[in-house]
Order: C-alpha cells, then sequence, then structure tokens
C-alpha cells in the first residue's frame, strides 16, 4: 500500500520559490524568512528552498528551535559549530566562528532554523553577526501571532533579509495538492469537505485525509477519490496539536470558545457575556477566536473550523445542553428580529433537547429550505412529533429527501402527504413532487405519467390540470423524449409574472430549453435557460423548486449544441457546480454529466472523462442508473481514446449490469459511444461505425436531433462520411447555432477527400470550440 504518510509534494507556493531564487542571486541577502500561522506550510517552503540551495551547490545545514532548547544559549544551533571555539569571549568566539564557517570548501553557507521565534538570545546574536559578515544565508520560518526577542527581532529586520507570509491554499490549490499526493483527482464534493475543514491549512488538511484514510472514509473508484458517509476522522495527531493549541489559551476564555463551537458566529455582545472584554482580546490575538465588522454589526466566530470540531468533541453533554439553551434565550430576549434567529433557535433547541415547539420547527425549516440547507431541512421536519405533520410538512420533507438522493425515503413521506392531503390543491403539489420523484428513482417513465395521470382524474380545475399537464412536459423531457415533452410545454408563458403558479411555471421552464437544445433550436434554449434562471432567482422565496443554479443544466446544454467553446461553457456551468455541491444536492449529477459531453464534443477527452467519473462517483452513491448509463459509456469512449483500454472494458462491464431505465436528458444511443470508440481502439472501424449508426438511429426514432448529429460525426471521423454527409447536412438545415453546420461541413469534406474543404472544414471547427475535429481535418 502507498505510504500516504511521507512527504507530501509542494503545491501552490511557485510565486515564493521565485522569491527566494532572486533572494539566493542577490549578493546583499543575508536571511529569507518564511512567515505564516501554525500548519500552513511554512516548513515545507523553506525545506524545499534549502534543497534548492543544497542543489546550486550552496554548503546547507539544517536547526530546529524549540521551547527547551531556548533555555539552553546555543542550544539550538551548537551541533552546527565548528569544534574547540571558546565562546566566553562573544567578540573573538563570533569572529572564529565566521572565520570556521567561511573557510570549508563549496560555497557560502545556507542554514534553515524552523521555528526562529524560539531562538534563545544568544543565538540570534551570533546568527545575525554571520549574516552580517556574509558567512551565511539564513533560511528562518516564523510562527504569525507568537512573541519573540529583540535578538530574534534583529534576525527579521532590515533591507537585507527577504521576507515572505505564507496564506492557506485556495480549494483550487488544495485541488491540485490532493490529486498530487492522492495520484488520483478528487470528486467535487470531497474536495468542499475537505476544503472547508481544513480552511487551506496544509497541515490541517494532511492529518484530516490520513484520518479518513484509515477510516476508511476516503476511498478510490478507478477514477477518482471521494468521502464515504459524512466523517472526517482526523487523526490523534490533529487532535492533540489543536487541544494543546486551544489549553494555551486563558481559561476564562473558554465559555466563548465553547459557545462558539456550537452557536458561531456570534455578536460581540454575546462573547462580552461570557468573558471580559481583554479576554476576547487576547483569544482574537492568539489567533484562535475571528472578530468581524459589516456596518454596525461585529461578529464572532472561530479562527478555524476544526477548533470546533475539538471543542464540540470534549463538552460534557449537560455543559453542552447549558450553553444551547442558554444562547437560544439571549436570541429570544433580543426579539429574534434577524432573518436567521428563528432556525438557529430551533437547531439549538433540538440538538440541545431532541425537541422544540413544532410550530418553531415548520418555521425554521421554511428557512433552511430557502437557504438551500437541505440536511437541516429534513432534520427539523424529522423532529416534528406525528401529530403536527401535515401535507405541506411532508411534502417539504419529501422534496428536501428527494434533492438529496434519498428516494425510497422520499416516496414514503409523499406517499404520507398523498394521504393527509385534504383538498385538490394539496393533492396537485404531492403530485408534482412524487412524479419526478419517482422518476430520478429509476421507476419508468410509464409509471410516473400514470401517476399524473391519476392526479389529473381527481382534478376538476382547469387551471391545475393545466399544471400536471406541464408536469408531464416536464417528465417526458427528463425521461428522454423532447419532442413530446415540448409539444406540451410550447404555451408556456414566457415570464413567471404572468403564470398562474410560480413552482408549475419553474418546472415547465427549467426542462423546457433542454428540450429545445436537443432538438435544435438552441437559440430558443439559450434564451429561455437565461430566463428561467433570472425569474428563479427573483421568486426564490416562493419557490418549492429547488436551487436557481439548477437552470444552469439545460443552459450548459444549449450553449454547447450552439457551439459555444468549452472554455465559456464552464465558465457558466462550473461555479453552478459548486453552488450545487455546496448545497449537498445530488440532482448536481447531471451537469456533471453534461460539463463531460461539454468536453467529450470539444475533443478534451481526459477532462470528459474527469466530469464524467464526478458524474459517476454521485450516481453510484445513490444508485440513480439514469444518469449513470451515459455516463459509463462516457467513460469507457474516454478511456478507449486515452488507450486504457482494460479501463474502457471495465466500464462496459458495469455497464452491462445496470438495469434498463430512462435515458434521461440523453438519448439511449449516447450510451452505445463506449463500446464504438472501445471497437475503434482495437482497430474495428466497421464494427464501430456499425454501434454508431444503430445509435444514431435510436437517437432519431427519440427525437434527439443534436444527439443524432453527434453519432453521425463520430461515423464519419472513422471512415463513414460518405454514408452520413446527407443526413448531417439535412440536420444542420433543422438546426441553429454553428455545431450542426461545422459537422456537416467536416463529413463533406471527408467524403470529398478535398484538401481545400478539409481546411474550410478546419476553420468551421475551431469556430465551435472542437479542437479534436479541427486537428483531425488537418491533419
Amino acid at each position: 500500500m502507498r505510504d500516504w504518510a511521507g512527504r507530501w509534494p509542494l503545491v501552490g507556493r511557485g510565486v515564493e520559490l521565485e522569491y527566494f531564487a532572486a533572494a539566493s542571486a542577490d549578493q546583499g541577502c543575508r536571511g529569507f524568512v518564511v512567515g505564516g500561522a501554525a500548519g500552513v506550510g511554512k516548513s515545507r517552503l523553506a525545506e524545499e528552498c534549502l534543497e534548492r540551495a543544497a542543489a546550486a551547490g550552496f554548503r546547507v545545514g539544517r536547526a530546529t528551535a524549540s521551547v527547551a532548547a531556548g533555555a539552553v544559549p546555543l542550544g539550538a544551533i551548537a551541533h552546527l559549530l565548528p569544534a574547540g571555539i571558546d565562546l566566553s569571549d562573544p567578540v573573538a568566539g563570533f569572529a572564529a566562528v565566521a572565520r570556521g564557517l567561511a573557510s570549508g570548501p563549496g560555497r557560502q553557507w545556507v542554514l534553515f532554523v524552523d521555528d526562529m521565534h524560539l531562538l534563545d538570545a544568544v543565538s540570534a546574536v551570533l546568527l545575525r553577526q554571520l549574516m552580517d559578515t556574509g558567512a551565511l544565508l539564513l533560511i528562518g520560518t516564523v510562527r504569525t501571532g507568537e512573541p519573540y526577542g529583540d535578538a530574534v527581532a534583529a534576525l527579521r529586520g532590515g533591507d537585507s533579509v527577504y521576507r515572505v507570509d505564507l496564506t492557506e491554499l485556495s480549494p483550487e490549490q488544495v485541488e491540485v495538492l490532493l490529486q498530487a499526493a492522492l495520484g488520483r483527482p478528487v470528486a467535487r464534493r470531497t474536495l468542499h469537505e475537505l476544503s472547508a475543514a481544513s480552511g487551506g491549512n496544509v497541515l490541517y488538511l494532511r492529518e484530516l485525509v490520513l484520518g479518513a484514510l484509515a477510516a476508511g472514509n476516503l476511498t478510490e473508484d478507478g477514477e477518482m477519490w471521494h468521502l464515504v458517509g459524512d466523517r472526517l476522522p482526523g487523526t490523534a495527531r490533529l487532535t492533540e496539536m489543536i487541544g494543546a493549541r486551544l489549553a494555551a489559551a486563558d481559561p476564562a476564555g473558554r465559555p466563548v470558545l465553547e459557545l462558539l463551537a456550537l452557536c458561531e458566529p456570534l455578536p460581540l455582545t454575546d462573547a462580552e457575556a461570557l468573558a471580559p472584554p481583554r479576554v476576547t482580546a487576547a483569544l482574537e490575538q492568539a489567533g484562535l477566536i475571528r472578530v468581524t465588522q459589516d456596518r454596525r454589526r461585529t461578529t464572532v466566530s472561530l479562527a478555524h473550523p476544526l477548533y470546533g470540531e475539538v471543542l464540540r468533541a470534549g463538552l460534557p453533554l449537560l455543559r453542552r445542553r447549558a450553553l444551547l439553551l442558554g444562547q437560544a434565550v439571549r436570541v429570544q430576549e433580543r426579539g429574534a428580529r434577524r432573518r436567521g434567529d428563528l432556525l438557529h433557535i430551533a437547531t439549538w433547541r433540538l440538538a440541545a433537547t431532541g425537541t422544540a415547539d413544532p410550530a418553531l420547527l415548520t418555521r425554521a425549516a421554511v428557512l433552511a429550505r430557502h437557504a438551500h440547507d437541505l440536511p437541516r431541512t429534513v432534520a427539523l421536519l424529522e423532529a416534528l412529533p406525528e401529530k403536527h405533520r401535515t401535507t405541506a410538512t411532508e411534502l417539504r420533507l419529501g422534496e428536501a429527501q428527494f434533492e438529496l438522493g434519498r428516494w425510497h425515503r422520499a416516496e414514503a413521506t409523499l406517499a404520507q402527504a398523498d394521504a393527509l392531503a385534504a383538498d385538490e390543491q394539496e393533492r396537485l403539489a404531492v403530485a408534482l413532487v412524487r412524479t419526478t420523484n419517482l422518476l430520478w428513482s429509476n421507476a419508468p417513465l410509464a409509471e410516473a405519467i400514470a401517476v399524473n395521470h391519476a392526479a389529473r382524474e381527481r382534478i376538476s380545475v382547469p387551471a391545475d390540470r393545466r399544471k400536471l399537464t406541464i408536469n408531464e412536459g416536464f417528465l417526458r423531457i427528463v425521461g428522454g423524449r423532447p419532442a413530446e415533452g415540448l409539444a406540451l410545454l410550447e404555451d408556456l408563458e414566457t415570464d413567471v409574472g404572468s403564470a398562474p403558479d410560480v413552482n408549475a411555471w419553474l418546472r415547465g421552464a427549467w426542462m423546457k430549453p433542454a428540450a429545445l437544445a436537443l432538438v435544435g433550436r438552441t437559440v430558443e434554449a439559450t434564451t429561455w435557460a437565461r430566463r428561467a434562471h433570472d425569474a428563479h432567482r427573483r421568486v426564490e422565496e416562493r419557490a418549492l423548486a429547488s436551487h436557481p443554479a439548477f437552470q444552469r443544466i439545460p443552459l450548459v446544454l444549449a450553449l454547447t449544441e450552439a457551439g459555444v467553446p468549452a472554455a465559456e461553457v464552464c465558465r457558466v456551468g462550473e461555479p453552478a457546480y459548486a453552488e450545487l455541491t455546496a448545497a449537498g444536492s445530488r440532482v448536481r449529477i447531471w451537469l456533471a454529466v453534461l460539463l463531460g459531453r461539454t468536453h467529450w464534443l470539444a475533443g478534451h477527452p481526459a477532462t470528459a472523462r474527469r466530469w464524467w467519473a464526478e458524474a459517476a462517483t454521485v450516481s453510484r452513491g445513490i444508485d440513480h442508473a439514469m444518469a449513470l448509463r451515459p455516463v459509463l459509456g462516457g467513460l469507457a469512449a474516454c478511456a478507449a481514446v486515452l488507450g486504457d483500454l482494460d479501463v474502457a472494458e471495465a466500464m462496459l462491464a458495469e455497464h452491462r449490469e445496470l438495469p434498463p431505465v430512462e435515458p434521461g436528458l440523453l438519448s439511449a444511443g449516447e450510451e452505445l459511444l463506449g463500446e464504438a470508440w472501445l471497437l475503434a481502439a482495437r482497430g474495428q472501424l466497421g464494427r464501430a461505425r456499425s454501434v454508431l449508426v444503430e445509435a444514431a438511429a435510436i437517437a432519431r426514432a427519440s427525437g434527439h436531433v443534436t444527439g443524432e448529429a453527434l453519432l453521425l460525426t463520430d461515423v464519419a471521423r472513422l471512415g463513414g462520411a460518405k454514408e452520413v454527409t446527407g443526413r448531417l447536412t439535412a440536420l444542420a438545415r433543422v438546426c441553429d447555432g454553428e455545431l450542426a453546420p461545422a459537422r456537416a461541413e467536416l463529413a463533406g469534406a471527408l467524403a470529398a477527400d478535398d484538401p481545400e474543404l478539409l481546411l474550410l472544414a478546419v476553420d468551421a471547427c475551431q469556430v465551435v470550440g472542437a479542437d479534436l475535429l479541427a486537428a483531425e481535418a488537418a491533419t
């Protein structure tokens, strides 16, 4: 097994390393000091600098200062001093040390002193003199916020000492580091959890990863690493380090830290109700809390997420209960005026006692839902006593369970909501969510449609029956029947303001642009997708439908089919995926599916593989075969193109074991991409073309115009251009945007085998960002 506990690669410090290179080349430079908080990576950067100095021919040495060594003069650096030198006379002794260091072979000495702020005064004075004489170049690390004496301050001062201050890694840098350390990409949700929990602190990140690996919570599926469950256990070392740091604080500030661990952020007045201002100021000075000012409001939070984890783990049950209930009372006595106050009070009372006032739980759940906090929404509503559950509460609970991918629990909850329904309006509301959950939980499209029809039979009001017609259009598009669904949504209002029901309109407006894109009406699709997203943002307070970022799913599809380059599409899709990941929504799968498809069409198989692997990880976790079927086909295609034939075969073997379900937004034909490209990679081009022609026929039969064009283009690429040029030309006439004409032009040029036509096709493919198609045409 790989030794994950070994030294990790250095990531995200390129600027600092260039700065050190400039420092070491400067004849006047005497020192290079790396500052920053504990665990931020100071020592790792300094080690890299020392190694580069050694590679450049410098003589190098290393010392580590500590509290124990600091109690003895020269205790930290004694092992580096030349033997036989008497330092009882500082002037003569220091000069002798300088001569001894300068007399050795090679270039100047470079000395790395870790935790330089802990040096004793004698060592600091000696090192400064050696620096000033040019006998050595000092590399030192100092921890932000730690006290040090005048002698150590002198080591850091002056124009001859270069200084860098390290900050925590960004999420993007965390991703690069984890992939370099673990050898494979990391799922976005896992990256989000690790980045948030570590705060970008390299040491904390490393211990969290090691702990999760040891506990089996971090696993890989052959394509990427992902967390299993919701725990990040960390390591004993991590707990000890953080515990020691917290224990060093003034005991008078402990109540503030404990309350923050349970209820952060807090108003400064609440913190100062537990400890005097001087104590909270000392906590801030020690780097344990963070105080922020927002207009007239001053709030306090813990300086790092892991401080809360360690503090909560050490809180006795009754102490925890007292703190939570005490804070709930304080907020209530202030009138609970702020938007999130009711949500906080309900959460604290529930955590303290396992229950809360039912009316409070219900109101708090609404706030949690509008904040897109799905797990808290479920926790609050599941805590409701049975006699206080209504159609509305069960409906909201079922909808949140659905979005978390808990299909079977959602179905049971929605069935209960239906049983509680007292009138047509309530039965209608339940049917709209229940049919969606059925389809996503791998039930046949016909079953969801049957439930929708049964609901319509029980509804007498024409306006409400129309809502179910809109819902059927939504279901048919999700189930892979774009033309059928579009016919039911043709009269959908163009603005949510003129729609009789916000949620019915949002449901139709979510899928209508997807259907438009799939039948080739990409200009309309793009307009509708942008309109739906803007409308969802405006009416979010009234929307039962979830996050507005969902509206980016059809926009990604529309932009891709219009021929917008992948980089521009990703500027729309990737931030939306991050929003949905932070919210915990599993429905983000389809954004990953379509981003993978975008990169496949652009000719970026490695990036497409990354996104499809992401979608596969989420799909497997919630048993969502509708997305997993096309994803496994895509992964197999990418692996085949990249030469990983065994991986491609393994993906197809998994695909064959899946239950047959509706193809979802994409046609069932696109699932066959993997089979076709694996055959092509093995040199069986005729068989590969036959598979693609069969796949294109499936797409055509289900109304997926752009999917058919995708598959026929691959036929042309694999030597069948003459057979498909006519059909691609016909498709280009019914599709707007630049992509369809570029495909037809490429196929025609390949069929004619004409260099001038091929060069024109190169230009057309480059316009739409189809890099691989352009390269193939140029070749």
